[in-house]
């Protein structure tokens, strides 16, 4: 098996990624321009899109992390704007847009039409949540997007799974289909029911960080093929259990958490990096395998298929925002009010992704009978050419849209404040602990060992309210981000000495890696309160 292409591809969407963040051009726009770009370069090789490798080995990894790093009770308390785009929505984008397909193109059958409807219904808010992050759209909008891009693409597999069956001749009805949808929906989730609590237990009492992370990077797969081979929602299965994980992370020892975190950032690097490289490079592919249909014809479709699935999104949000606020007393009450701002921002982070052209590259190429599948290239291409088109320019102007539109800004002052009062309960609950503790015989220390951890303790619980506070007026710095860089120049100093001791081999390497780690360590601690302050 030849690995180089595989090393070239993973590589160099690294590095384009890498390069994105030095640039205001969001990251899976520059890495879908440099896929499409590369596709035509002289010797880089063809990456077809495998959805048996997709599917199964990439997205239930990347729907992990999303979900491991959302909150539950923000999810739980957005329960039904998020149900409402992630099952309403894509329902309706399926219909929809296969309805329209279907008289948009001459001899297209409906049940093909559907299947397009299908394959492109789910948006892939990877871009849009980070856009969100990137330019602090407000937390609820961001947590409305996040829920459904955990969701939607189980309802958009379980979707095509039916069109699909009726596609290829076998007799699928409506009933029938909305009996698959349920029992897909209810056995993915009561699979990740079950799974949860065991795989919990069990990360828990594991002792050694590196089986602890070994079973990190297991659980989405075990978690997706676990439900799939009951034919129930993998994509359901794996979100049940990473927010289960996530919401009692609290619970693992801080090295696993340490090491978790690190590992993670790394793969989901990776995956996002490549499957948006991805994209780009089946141009080649899709349009080898246009067939019977010339460029401009099929060009003219796409683009009426882009503003249809673009003014879709938009006929559904708009109703799906304020019709039930208009129709239910409790739900005013509930939930706070809104603005038109919300629905606009929310319609046109639409953007499709690389699920949707794995899902039309499994699309079959016979149906019943031996007859190939109705316009199967035609629906690659449109598929494509929809992901493209979505990406880019819905991709490239929604920072500006955010900025423009007089969204309400995060309260900084107001969010320190509450962060604050945290630190400030949690390290007066860790004094009186303390002094519980130094009363027992058993616990004597030193006088000056004891005040170290009343300081340590002090300094945590002051750090918070300096940034309220008076600054340096040379510098800019509050006392506490003065203290963490004295600390760290002191580190690099003491760093510095164990390698010359080294060198002059008064210490061996042994001694060094472990005088090394304990720096390290140190350094981390203050690192990451620098980046938690900032």
């Amino acid at each position: 098996m030849d690995v180089f292409p595989l090393l070239m591809l993973v590589a160099g969407s690294a590095a384009v990624a890498g390069a994105a963040r030095r640039t205001p051009v969001p990251a899976p726009l520059l890495l879908v321009a440099a896929g499409l770009i590369a596709s035509y370069v002289p010797g880089v090789p063809e990456y077809a899109l495998d959805p048996h490798v997709v599917l199964p080995l990439v997205l239930p990894p990347l729907l992990h992390m999303a979900a491991f790093d959302s909150s539950y009770l923000d999810l739980r308390a957005n329960i039904r704007p998020v149900a409402l785009l992630s099952i309403g929505y894509v329902l309706f984008a399926t219909v929809a847009v296969g309805w329209i397909t279907y008289l948009l193109v001459p001899d297209l059958p409906l049940t093909a039409a559907l299947v397009l409807g299908a394959v492109i219904a789910p948006p892939d808010a990877v871009a849009a949540t980070a856009i969100a992050r990137k330019v602090g759209l407000p937390s609820r909008l961001t947590t409305v997007l996040q829920g459904e891009s955990l969701v939607n693409d189980a309802t958009a597999i379980t979707a095509y799974k039916v069109a699909l069956a009726a596609a290829v001749g076998e007799g699928a009805t409506w009933a029938g289909g909305l009996k698959e949808f349920a029992l897909a929906a209810v056995g993915g989730v009561g699979v990740g029911l079950i799974l949860m609590v065991p795989l919990h237990w069990l990360r828990t009492r594991l002792r050694d960080p590196l089986l602890q992370n070994t079973l990190s990077l297991l659980i989405p797969f075990v978690a997706y093929a676990a439900a799939e081979q009951v034919h129930a929602s993998g994509v359901l299965a794996v979100v049940v259990v990473g927010l289960y994980l996530g919401h009692r992370s609290w619970q693992v020892d801080f090295a696993t958490r340490l090491q978790e975190s690190a590992v993670w950032k790394m793969i989901t690097f990776i995956l996002e990096s490549v499957v948006f490289a991805l994209i780009g490079l089946q141009l080649p592919v899709v349009l080898r395998d246009l067939g019977e249909y010339g460029p401009f014809e099929a060009g003219w479709y796409a683009a009426m298929l882009l503003l249809v699935v673009v003014c879709a999104r938009f006929v559904w949000v708009f109703p799906a925002t304020f019709l039930p606020r208009a129709l239910s007393k409790r739900i005013r009450e509930r939930e706070p009010e809104t603005d038109w701002t919300a629905p606009v921002i929310v319609g046109w982070a639409g953007m499709r992704g690389v699920v949707s052209l794995a899902i039309a590259f499994s699309i079959p190429l016979t149906v019943h009978g031996g007859h190939p599948f109705p316009a199967r290239n035609l629906v690659l291409f449109l598929t494509f050419t929809t992901v493209i088109g979505t990406l880019i320019l819905q991709g490239l102007t929604l920072p500006a849209l955010i900025r423009v539109l007089p969204l309400p800004g995060r309260d900084v002052q107001a969010q320190t404040l509450v962060e604050a009062q945290a630190q400030n309960d949690a390290s007066r609950a860790a004094e009186r602990r303390l002094d519980e503790l130094l009363t027992d015989e058993r616990n004597a220390l030193p006088q000056p060992l004891a005040d170290r951890l009343r300081t340590v303790l002090e300094r945590r619980r002051n750090a918070v309210w300096e940034r309220l506070g008076a600054v340096n007026e040379v510098t800019g710095e509050s006392a506490d981000d003065t203290y963490r860089r004295l600390a760290r120049e002191v580190i690099s100093a003491e760093r510095a000495v164990f390698v010359e001791l080294r060198d002059a081999r008064r210490i061996d390497d042994e001694m060094l890696r472990t005088l090394l780690r304990r720096l390290d360590l140190e350094e981390a601690a203050a690192y990451r309160e620098e980046n938690a302050d900032g």
